[in-house]
């Protein structure tokens, strides 16, 4: 088991308790997201933690393969699926990068509040870019870290900035502005569509994207500081 799947294991017994103060900003990218999915549609929930979200969008979807690192995330995310009886929805311990993942598989991929921790965000990009159909969705909220934030969430995160640089966080924890991840998304040959800053206690900020032809010469954008 590598360090941050052993992390998040660790961190799937209160994760759905520490999310909770939270549920405004998650209720609202709900309600973003929906706007944009059909009963067609065949998704990727990349980074989908207790499946909160896969389940709650199951019945606005054909199918949702949902994917996470962390084995205990998933076992927490299909007893969660059997509880709401969710049916159409399939949890696997695995990352995006699985090559049993062909290239335009999907109609949709979201990727909700993970961007940030990601150790490559350009590869991470392209990977979806692959994935998706044409005129394929990306649907992202993704913690901006270094905007707007109640004084408890900036102390938490200077608290957390120390964990990291002391190596006991062991993944990358950015603090990103909303036009880090605009560049990052059209960089990688999406159009965004739609965008969003929604606060409570902390900024997130909700971007709907559409797959766009990627030329074989692509200007990457640079690695995101920490």
């Amino acid at each position: 088991m590598n360090k941050p799947e052993a992390f998040w294991d660790k961190a799937s017994k209160n994760y759905d308790k520490t999310e909770e103060r939270f549920e405004y900003i998650h209720n609202k990218t709900k309600e973003n997201t929906e706007k944009y999915l059909n009963d067609h549609d065949i998704v990727l929930d990349y980074g989908c933690g207790t499946g909160t979200k896969s389940c709650e969008l199951a019945s606005q979807a054909k199918e949702i393969h949902a994917i996470d690192i962390s084995s205990k995330m998933i076992k927490i995310a299909k007893n969660k699926a059997t509880v709401c009886k969710v049916k159409n929805v399939n949890f696997t311990q695995t990352d995006i990068f699985d090559k049993k993942f062909k290239n335009q598989t999907f109609d949709v991929i979201l990727a909700f509040n993970m961007l940030h921790t990601v150790p490559n965000p350009q590869s991470v990009m392209q990977r979806i870019h692959e994935l998706l159909k044409p005129d394929g969705l990306f649907i992202s909220a993704t913690p901006c870290l270094q905007e707007k934030k109640s004084l408890l969430v900036t102390i938490q995160i200077q608290f957390v900035r120390v964990l990291c640089a002391m190596g006991l966080i062991p993944i990358p924890i950015r603090r990103l502005k909303s036009p880090e991840l605009d560049h990052l998304i059209t960089s990688e040959s999406f159009q965004i569509i739609e965008t969003e800053k929604i606060y409570k206690e902390a900024s997130s900020y909700f971007i709907a994207s559409k797959k766009t032809y990627k030329p074989q010469l692509n200007a990457h954008s640079h690695d995101f500081e920490h």
